[in-house]
């Protein structure tokens, strides 16, 4: 067994990465036949090594040779000349292979990177972001270490085996290469066996240090919410309850690698000595010189410091296989939204919005909008009000497809957004979001963010147009001030005027504003609401708000609750029918006296 998955099973799933990684080597097939050929030349070099040795060693063993002459010179500059070659082409096979491993890790990251982005909300609000940095990198350097070793270190050694099995047996004894070929087989058997069943350590090992590093990642990026509520201890508490997984995991792991250490160990040392001893046998009874027994000395010692290394190299290139595989295994997650094949862009001629007896559930047992429909017109200001889990953010998330609706449909124009693509439709929308998060980078730069090809005075009448240039002017550094980690330097207010002035520059002909204005002060409030009027005569306008006297303005006004519009008109109309509508001005107006 393999940790809990049989054998077999996880024969099949290496198999598949290996297959998986094929089509980033494919492009530089010319340079790694090069690198074999170096592969191929170091080997002839470094097996030639112990006949020249065995040549030196009989020439100086004779009784005649009592000073250097021109043979043993010429030997001895032949045994430099081999070792240089064997490390000449050694380094580079090595030069030549290292550009193949940079540039697969490169865009197999990219692969992933770019697969992340394109995977739906549902994956992304289950991952952990700790662990999920952690497969990626653990990943990328698996490949460069499965690569490397592969071609680097186990198909030498299986090449330099071969030539001294049939070398050992043509020029000596059918023994030593029985020796050689037993010792190597015994060997690799045990190694594979014991390794298959170590490497259910190291999975335990790798997912406890991945819920270790999400552990901490999620407690410093909720940094504040721990200091509220004073809970720094409860926080090393769990997290040491992670690493002590951790640290069993990695006991096992080191106890299990001691027993396969001792194992290889005990058959290199048998081999060896049964070597030396028949080879010690032969030069003893005359059948073989002084420099033969030097020469199989040399082979044995060639061929089993590798092998001992290919332990450990078989070892780890299992754990990489582990950690590829993980790394695939996101490759292989299918978004739940995706485009049609050859979708086409979205079109705007107008910028009308209109929702058509939208139905939408995430659970079958729990239905959150049923037979939502209202139009948006071009360049009209529509809000939607109501209650918390009234389905006001599901709108907005159905709009950006998010998620795709269970019924009716959604068009902008006439087209339906799940029919054109996903990238067309949200280029042609601009949000503002209740909760902004910012980038660990300037303010300047989280407001490019929204058309990256912005000028500085583009960005510049953005700021403007957000009320945020009175802020901006009173930085040291202006809007080049760094907003730190999810733009935590900056206040409620000002992260959302930083994320208006991103949607006014992205220049989208829809605009949706969520709560955006739910963090400012009444006087900034008013503001922005001047420059949204402002905004209203250029875009269509679609407001998600709970304070009602931000959209007053509105042309129409929709009252969500429960998932259903159960009132619509403009502000002075739904006063007048004195619903919901009229229930919740009034009791928002009471409250801002009371605070007044």
């Amino acid at each position: 067994m393999h940790g809990n998955t049989p054998y077999n099973e996880q024969q099949a799933v290496n198999s598949r990465t290996l297959l998986e990684l094929l089509p980033y080597l494919r492009p530089h097939l010319p340079r790694i036949s090069l690198a074999l050929l170096c592969l191929i030349a170091a080997k002839l070099a470094s097996v030639g090594l112990p006949f020249a040795l065995k040549k030196i060693v009989d020439y100086l063993d004779t009784s005649g040779a009592s000073a250097l002459t021109l043979v043993p010179i010429a030997l001895l500059l032949a045994y430099g000349g081999l070792r240089f070659a064997n490390v000449l082409f050694g380094e580079l096979r090595d030069t030549l292979f290292g550009r193949v491993t940079e540039r697969a890790m490169r865009e197999i990251g990219l692969t992933v990177f770019r697969h992340l982005h394109q995977l739906d909300l549902d994956f992304h609000l289950n991952r952990r972001t700790g662990g999920l940095s952690r497969d990626i990198e653990r990943g990328t350097n698996g490949i460069s270490f499965l690569l490397r070793f592969m071609v680097f270190n186990i198909v030498p050694t299986f090449i330099e085996i071969g030539m001294v099995l049939v070398l050992l047996g043509w020029k000596y004894s059918v023994y030593y290469a029985l020796i050689v070929f037993l010792a190597v087989l015994g060997y690799v058997l045990f190694s594979v066996f014991a390794t298959e069943w170590r490497t259910g350590f190291i999975r335990r090992a790798n997912a406890a240090e991945s819920r270790s590093s999400s552990r901490a990642v999620d407690s410093l990026l909720n940094f504040e919410t721990v200091k509220y509520f004073g809970n720094e201890e409860y926080e090393a508490r769990c997290y040491d309850q992670e690493l002590a997984q951790w640290e069993q995991a990695r006991r096992q792991n080191r106890l299990s690698l001691f027993a396969l250490n001792g194992g290889q160990a005990l058959i290199i040392a048998v081999s060896m000595t049964a070597a030396m001893l028949l080879a010690a046998h032969h030069t003893l009874s005359g059948a073989m010189s002084l420099g033969d027994f030097v020469l199989i000395n040399a082979f044995m010692m060639q061929i089993f410091m590798p092998l001992n290394f290919l332990g450990f190299v078989y070892r780890e290139m299992k754990g990489s296989m582990a950690n590829i595989e993980a790394m695939f295994g996101l490759l292989r997650q299918r978004a739940t939204v995706s485009d049609h094949a050859e979708a086409p862009d979205l079109k705007i001629h107008r910028g009308e919005l209109v929702f058509e007896q939208v139905s939408f559930a995430y659970h079958v047992d729990r239905q959150i909008l049923s037979e939502i429909s209202f139009t948006l017109p071009p360049r009209q200001k529509l809000a939607i009000v109501g209650g918390s889990g009234a389905g006001k953010s599901t709108l907005l998330k159905l709009l950006f497809r998010f998620y795709d609706v269970g019924s009716g449909q959604i068009t902008i124009d006439g087209q339906n957004i799940a029919e054109v693509s996903q990238a067309s439709l949200r280029h042609c929308l601009g949000i503002v979001p209740q909760d902004t998060v910012l980038f660990n980078q300037s303010i300047r730069d989280n407001i490019r963010y929204g058309r990256v090809d912005a000028s500085d005075a583009e960005v510049d009448e953005a700021i403007r147009l957000a009320h945020l240039d009175h802020f901006v002017a009173r930085l040291p550094e202006g809007a080049d001030t760094l907003v730190g980690e999810r733009g935590l330097k900056l206040s409620g207010g000002e992260k959302q005027r930083v994320a208006i002035a991103r949607a006014l520059l992205k220049g989208a002909p829809i605009l949706v504003f969520d709560e955006a204005t739910s963090s400012l002060d009444s006087a900034s409030e008013q503001a922005i609401l001047a420059a949204m009027r402002d905004i209203a005569k250029q875009h269509s306008m679609l407001v998600i708000a709970h304070r009602l006297s931000t959209v007053v303005d509105a042309d129409q006004i929709l009252v969500l609750d429960e998932g259903k519009i159960v009132e619509r008109g403009s502000h002075q109309q739904l006063l007048a029918q004195q619903g919901r509508y009229a229930t919740l001005w009034a009791l928002q107006q009471r409250q801002r006296n009371d605070n007044a």
